[in-house]
């Protein structure tokens, strides 16, 4: 696994950083202060979860005078949605020739 792989998945294994992106993806492009009065957290850990999903490729942020305005790069679930149909057809063949030895053993 590359370490892109790596970094995805650590991303969007903090609950948090999930309903961040699922937020962005959802309602479009928003500022910290938006995104921190629906987390329930302090700003400071908003924009680090923030720090980590744009690391990951997951989000990208725009300048707009003082603010940062932060969107959904669904783009960058590119890897993940790869990965997960390389190991789908792994396990669906796996559980076919299980299936196949399981039909021997009855008969």
């Amino acid at each position: 696994m590359s370490d892109q792989h790596d970094r995805i998945f650590r991303s969007l294994a903090d609950p948090t950083r999930r309903a961040i992106l699922e937020r962005l993806c959802l309602d479009g492009e928003q500022n910290v202060l938006s995104l921190t009065e629906q987390a329930g957290i302090s700003q400071p850990a908003v924009s680090k979860h923030l720090a980590v999903l744009k690391q990951a490729g997951l989000v990208s942020g725009r300048q707009d005078g003082r603010q940062t305005r932060y969107s959904a790069n669904i783009q960058g679930l590119a890897p993940l949605v790869d990965w997960t149909r390389t190991m789908s057809r792994f396990w669906d063949v796996k559980l076919d020739g299980l299936e196949d030895i399981l039909k021997r053993m009855d008969q």
